[in-house]
């Protein structure tokens, strides 16, 4: 791969992975609701949105250490290599997912 590129894919993974800390931090932070909770159905939704707060943000997390994953086969020297066949990852691949660990072939296999 050449460095242009390879120097793009890393721009791209660093910019999304500083989005994704940043939004990470503001799903995990807990929510001011007040105290002046009216009854339990009330405080069951207060429980089950801060609920689906932490699970969007480990979605996030996941998608944080694929691109930190990326980022160190970059400094590594092994970014763009397919983890199944250890082929070449097709540009257009990367281009839709910088982080992506699998060729066009074995992607579309698993």
């Amino acid at each position: 791969m050449d460095q242009i590129k390879l120097s793009a894919y890393k721009q791209n993974l660093e910019r999304e992975r500083l989005l994704l800390i940043a939004e990470v931090k503001s799903h995990e932070k807990p929510v001011d609701y007040g105290t002046d909770t009216e009854d339990r159905e009330e405080e069951v939704d207060k429980e089950v949105a801060f609920s689906n707060e932490l699970a969007i943000a480990q979605d996030l997390k996941n998608r944080l250490e694929e691109i930190d994953v990326a980022l160190g086969k970059i400094y590594s020297g092994k970014y763009g290599l397919c983890e199944k066949c250890g082929g070449a990852i097709e540009d257009g691949v990367l281009v839709n997912d910088p982080a992506s660990r699998l060729c066009k072939h074995c992607g579309t296999a698993a």
